[in-house]
């Protein structure tokens, strides 16, 4: 249990990872609580534009609707290398890797076994 879980209204998705979770607000604003150990909280985006979340483990990723992706947390396999710059239009986590799909159906993988 931690006592810095967020309160009030607008959220419209939530993500939870191994120790910590992750929320976006009807505003596109990202919401981290939680463990930090490899930075889960620390090193999440700030802004607002964010359209999609998910988390897995230890790390996280955000797109923004720019077709861009931000990656934080862990970097142990590689999981936060790589990120898209645009054109990404959906995403996946596993354990220790992450998977971006592009607007021209190319899918890139990051991470362990990528």
């Amino acid at each position: 249990q931690h006592n810095d879980t967020p309160t009030g209204s607008g959220f419209v998705a939530i993500a939870c990872g191994g120790f910590h979770s992750v929320g976006l607000r009807d505003d596109g604003t990202v919401v981290t609580w939680g463990g930090n150990e490899s930075g889960e909280r620390d090193n999440s985006p700030t802004g607002t534009g964010f359209i999609a979340i998910r988390c897995r483990n230890e790390h996280s990723i955000a797109l923004h609707s720019d077709g861009s992706v931000v990656s934080w947390g862990s970097n142990t396999d590689g999981q936060c290398n790589g990120t898209p710059t645009r054109g990404v239009v959906a995403m996946c986590v596993a354990y220790n890797a992450a998977t971006a799909l592009y607007d021209a159906g190319l899918e890139v993988p990051r991470g362990s076994g990528s």
